[in-house]
């Protein structure tokens, strides 16, 4: 079919009386609706969990230069307070949280022995490092250890004493990541509660140590863990009938904001909804066993990407809305070495090459290539406004 790319006599005629109809304010507005849609500006926190249970991954070093260089990364959650690791993040200005690990939290609950952990691990980088937080272990309530349980919250005071001490406690701020299962109720989410016994025992002290440290609750949802076949679509952000909680009159469309409002209903139970949450582990594995549903790159580049546009776009969730959350994606890499079933090895926003397992708009050439786009498109817009202008000045001013 042949095209003939100069427009008709008759239809430029048509073309100018129809743009001259225009008002001033009408193409002001819609210029406007253009720049504002092109020019939106992340907000929130986008983190990335760097774990290393694997044989093949690059030195700590390159990877720190990677994220800062190639990618928009601004945060990382590391599992423990390795000396290689706060080097390799020295002078990037990425805001950095390490972890306590599980075991020595019994022995944090000493002063002698928080302030020397403090010395030891964190004092020599708090000049060049941007560490922001310390984790008190992980999950800690999950592993129904009584010892550690108990020693959660003394430790955490304990090791806040320390920072105070070393005139650090403005700086660096302390808390400790749940999973899910500490909910006994999840579901409507606005009858979430804590798990009866640790609610009043371990998690109202814990709380009222965050609120008087002005700390964050963290949790570590994970849809693909709640997901089935009836409710993929549900957990990947896709349109679906979502979920209707009769309590509130409130509707979900996914399944990360049930899970955030169920932990804000358990919190605002307690007295503590002022709290700020922050998502300290989610993610999707792109690589299953064959009875796993949704566990591909496709699944995984979706959740992910909806992740980041839901969590820094403002909307905030039904019972807490108008707000981001600062997010932590699980994780940095594929972890060769991890037990347990297939996609506990596979849920790696990269490979040990630095090459990604699929593209969610992290890296810095892919930011790049859209930014000259919208740019691209914004000139032309305001190119077509100038026409208009030059071309039906006295009629736009009516």
């Amino acid at each position: 079919m042949q095209y003939n790319s100069q427009p008709s006599p008759l239809l430029t005629t048509n073309m100018e009386k129809a743009m001259a109809t225009f008002s001033a304010s009408t193409v002001t507005t819609i210029l406007l609706l253009a720049a504002s849609t092109l020019y939106i500006q992340v907000e929130g926190s986008i983190g990335v969990n760097y774990g290393t249970v694997a044989n093949n991954l690059p030195p700590p070093a390159q990877v720190a230069h990677f994220l800062l260089e190639s990618t928009i990364v601004n945060r990382v959650r590391l599992f423990d307070a390795s000396t290689e690791m706060l080097r390799a993040f020295a002078h990037t200005g990425i805001a950095v949280t390490v972890t306590v690990t599980n075991d020595q939290i019994p022995h944090l609950t000493n002063i002698g022995f928080a302030q020397e952990w403090l010395k030891s691990n964190v004092q020599p980088h708090v000049r060049t490092t941007n560490i922001v937080r310390i984790l008190v272990g992980n999950e800690v309530i999950s592993t129904a250890n009584k010892l550690l349980i108990a020693s959660l919250v003394p430790a955490m005071q304990t090791l806040h004493a320390a920072l105070v001490g070393a005139s650090l406690d403005r700086r660096i701020k302390i808390s400790t990541p749940h999973s899910l299962g500490i909910l006994s109720s999840s579901s409507p989410p606005s009858g979430g509660k804590f798990r009866q016994g640790y609610d009043t025992h371990v998690l109202k002290p814990l709380l009222s140590f965050l609120r008087a440290t002005n700390s964050p609750f963290m949790i570590n949802p994970y849809p693909f863990f709640g997901s089935s076949p009836e409710t993929l679509d549900y957990a990947l952000f896709r349109t679906s009938s979502g979920v209707f909680d009769e309590n509130t009159n409130l509707s979900y469309t996914n399944m990360l904001d049930a899970q955030l409002d169920a932990v804000f209903s358990a919190m605002k139970l307690l007295g503590f909804s002022d709290i700020e949450i922050v998502i300290s582990e989610t993610g999707w594995p792109s690589l299953g066993d064959s009875s796993q549903v949704g566990v591909d790159a496709e699944s995984a580049a979706q959740y992910n990407r909806n992740l980041m546009q839901h969590v820094t776009s403002g909307a905030g969730t039904p019972l807490m809305p108008n707000r981001t959350f600062e997010t932590y994606i699980f994780g940095l890499f594929n972890e060769d070495l991890k037990p347990g079933p297939t996609c506990e090895r596979n849920f790696g926003l990269f490979l040990s090459d630095l090459t990604p397992v699929y593209d969610i708009g992290i890296l810095r050439s892919t930011v790049a290539a859209a930014s000259k786009f919208h740019h691209a498109t914004y000139i032309s817009v305001l190119t077509i406004w100038l026409l208009i202008i030059s071309n039906h000045g006295d009629n736009m001013l009516c």
